[in-house]
Formats: structure tokens, sequence, C-alpha cells
């Protein structure tokens, strides 16, 4: 008879089975006997008919799993408080910790700093689970961009474009352009350990750029271009997003010197009841909702590709962004993000 591993019974069930064994012993089984009827290995059954010679069925009950009531955390409430702030408003070089990001050697010096307790890596674990941290990438972030001019964007310049927006009839755009490479690679793939797999693929080095822009809406307009981003394929994409809409267009864009070159801003001048240009604070491509289009594209139809060639590529690219224009929801997906949920609206 198969074997039963009783840790993956529940309590209940294991008291019972004990108890059964008791009744058998008391009828005269032995215990190779007892094994065959309850599918309980002969050794345990010697244990447990051992444990209530000793102590009776109260010594059969199962233990309480996990913690002892009342027992104490190494952590007050308030000092869990305190970590989880410097774990979201702090990194840990501002701590002076020879750290860049918080792991949980990090963490667990800051503990030690912060309240002299020291603990080991098990149970930071056990705290980053319960307070919901997990690892994950971190954002970049640049040391130049102004706080108080992102605060001011928030609360003022970007709340002061939607009400212009809605007084002129008018929608917002927001517009970005990337270049991608044709070794750009996303993703893991499984090999042995202490070898590297390696992907086959060409030798020559190409690339193609796009320009883009989006509306929480779900539209969007995209160029895949060669070449170097110049005022005049600026100005192709503005004629184009002018064409595609009927309603005065108000793009924001962060402030490449393109965007605010003489051209691209002579132009905007010429047809300023149909295009209006407004501009991110500095550094800030966070709060740019098509910077995560820029994303899914590098990610999905480069990364994950071996084009041969510059062709190629640029059909594969083109592909996928025809695709994500005829599912608006994909689009509307990029809002949800928390870094530009702001824009949802």
């Amino acid at each position: 008879m198969e074997k039963t591993d009783t840790r993956k019974l529940s309590p209940e069930i294991q008291y019972e089975l004990r108890k059964q064994v008791v009744r058998l012993r008391k009828k005269g089984h032995s215990n190779q006997e007892i094994s065959e009827i309850v599918g309980l290995y002969h050794t345990h059954v010697s244990t447990i008919w051992q444990m209530y010679q000793k102590g009776g069925l109260d010594a059969l009950k199962p233990r309480v799993r996990g913690r002892k009531h009342g027992e104490q955390r190494n952590l007050t409430v308030e000092q869990e408080a305190t970590v989880k702030k410097l774990l979201v408003d702090k990194t840990p070089d501002q701590l002076k910790l020879q750290f860049a990001l918080w792991t949980r050697d990090a963490v667990r010096l800051a503990i030690k700093q912060e309240f002299g307790i020291e603990l080991p890596l098990r149970t930071i674990s056990d705290y980053l689970k319960r307070w919901g941290f997990t690892p994950q990438k971190p954002l970049r972030r640049a040391y130049e961009q102004d706080p108080r001019a992102v605060e001011r964007w928030l609360n003022e310049e970007y709340p002061a474009i939607q009400k212009q927006a809605r007084a002129e009839r008018g929608s917002i755009h927001w517009g970005d352009e990337m270049g991608m490479r044709s070794d750009h690679q996303t993703g893991t793939s499984y090999g042995r350990r202490g070898h590297t797999p390696a992907i086959p693929g060409t030798g020559q080095r190409f690339g193609c750029n796009m320009i883009s822009a989006i509306t929480n809406r779900g539209h969007l307009l995209f160029m895949v271009f060669t070449g170097r981003f110049t005022a005049g394929v600026m100005v192709e994409f503005l004629r184009r997003l002018e064409k595609q809409n009927d309603r005065k267009v108000f793009l924001i864009v962060d402030r490449h010197p393109v965007h605010r070159s003489r051209k691209v801003t002579r132009w905007v001048a010429e047809h300023e009841d149909k295009i209006a240009l407004r501009f991110l604070p500095g550094y800030s491509p966070q709060l740019n909702p098509d910077e995560l289009l820029n994303q899914d594209v590098k990610s999905n139809a480069v990364g994950r590709q071996r084009p041969k060639d510059q062709p190629e590529m640029m059909r594969v690219v083109r592909g996928y962004l025809r695709s994500t224009q005829g599912q608006p929801e994909i689009v509307q997906s990029y809002f949800e993000h928390e870094s530009v949920s702001y824009a949802a609206q």
C-alpha cells in the first residue's frame, strides 16, 4: 500500500489517523499491520504509539502552526512604518549606505543603522513580502530633474492645457521619437548553467527611427524613417497629424532641440489654429505616456525579432504599430501606468 505523507494533510485528519493507530494497537495489531491498514510508515506508527504512552491523546493533537500568540516581532509597528517610508522616499546612498538600490542587504543595514537591530536576511525577506515590496527594475530619473517644475506641471500647467483644449474643442496628443538598433535584445533564454546561450543573427548593425503621438482615447499616429531626426522630419509629422485630425491638436512633447527649432516654431505659428505645441518639464520622460509605447515597440517588435536588414526591420516595426493602431485598448492601457495616470482623463 502506498504510504501517506502526513505533512500534506490537515491537522484534523492527522489527529484522526493518530487516534486510529492507537485504537488498532489496543486491539493487538502490530506496527507493521497498522502500517498496511492506515497507509503510514511503520516507524511513524511506532512514534505515534510512543507519544500516546507518554502523554495520552493530548500528546497526539497537532501543534498550532505559525507564530505563537503574543510572540513579539523584531520591529515595532512604528519602526516598520519608518523603514517602509525610507524605502519609498530615499535611496540607500542618501543614507550613506554603500548601495545604489534597495536590496535585502541594504534594507538589513538600514535597519541596523536606524535602530541598532540586526536581523537575518530571511527575516528581511519576510518583512518585505508582508509590506508588499517586490524586486523590480527601477526607472531612471535624471539628477537634473527639477521636482518643483514637475509639481508645477502636474498642478498648474497640464490642468491649464486641459482647460484650453476643452474650450477650443481640441484634443491632447502626447508625442515622442526614438531610435532602434538591430542588436537590441530583450528577454532571457534558458541555457546550461555556466554556458551563456548564443542567439544567431547578422553581424551587421543597422537601425531606424520612429516618431509617434497617442491620445488617452486610444488613437495612435506614427512615422517610421531612416536618417537623423531633424526639423524637416518633425514638420512632416506635424503635417500628417494636422491632416488626420478635424480638431485642433495640442501636442505635448519633451524639450528636444528639434521641437524648439526655428523651423518648427515658425511652422506651428503659421498653423496655430490647427496645432499647438506644449513642452514637458526638462528631464521628465516618466511624465509622457508615449514613452510606454516606445518601450512596448522596443521590447516586442525589435527586441524579440531578428531582422536580416533595415527594410525588414522597418516592416516589422510598421506592422507592429499598425496592429497596435487597430487595438485602441492597448494604447489606452499605457495611460494606466502610475506615473502617467494623471493624463488618463
